[in-house]
């Protein structure tokens, strides 16, 4: 398991602003936000649909860049560095769980679990592949392709595939924005499992205030701007 650095907070955010031009002069995305996050720690994104979240979550992966502001992930800022710098860094630093789960639907659960580790050039890709599977509950499902699975096991897989890096950072969009309710608390319960066994940092854009209560602190973005 990795432990979290102590060296420096895991999310440094200061003075983030994000501004697009449109058709009437420039849309303001989100102004001036500002917070940090503590190795190993939990936070919540919430607001109302267009408030900003997703894009916050997106700059701080390094998918977007800024108007103004810096994101210092682990005491790296991100763009300082170019976009083969960030991208490296997203490969060994960060893991991703997308509301619409992401997997390469040519390539089996167990292929879709190995891929990061094959980017990564792991020798031990499979078996720890196997392993993660197994321990979301999908050992006899490892040769099926996500077309075959229910909405939730490809959830699982999904969460399969960004912890089995143990990488320091999870950030998760709406994890159960695609599933039933009792589906959807099942693969939360399983994700802060995951988190907490694998003490990583847990950022998590969600608008169901029952899933944002599990985290440490929570956030509200509302047009673009701390609450």
């Amino acid at each position: 398991m990795q432990e979290p650095s102590r060296r420096f907070p895991a999310i440094e955010v200061a003075h983030l602003t994000k501004r697009v031009a449109d058709a009437t002069g420039e849309l303001m995305i989100l102004q001036d936000v500002n917070f940090t996050v503590q190795a190993g720690g939990t936070l919540a994104i919430v607001g109302a649909s267009g408030s900003g979240k997703s894009t916050l979550l997106g700059l701080l992966a390094g998918l977007d860049t800024p108007t103004e502001g810096t994101v210092k992930l682990n005491g790296t800022d991100i763009f300082a560095l170019d976009e083969d710098g960030r991208a490296g860094l997203r490969k060994t630093q960060l893991g991703f769980v997308f509301q619409s789960f992401q997997l390469l639907a040519h390539l089996n659960a167990l292929e879709n679990v190995m891929l990061p580790l094959e980017l990564r050039n792991d020798v031990a890709a499979k078996e720890k592949a196997e392993s993660m599977l197994s321990r979301v509950g999908l050992s006899t499902r490892l040769k099926h392709y996500p077309k075959y699975l229910s909405g939730g096991e490809q959830q699982r897989v999904a969460l399969a595939r960004a912890f089995v890096c143990e990488p320091p950072l999870l950030f998760a969009d709406e994890p159960t924005g695609s599933l039933d309710a009792a589906t959807g608390e099942s693969v939360i319960r399983l994700m802060f499992e995951l988190n907490q066994e694998y003490r990583s940092t847990l950022v998590l854009v969600t608008h169901d205030p029952a899933i944002a209560a599990l985290c440490k602190t929570t956030i509200t973005i509302a047009a673009g701007r701390l609450v």
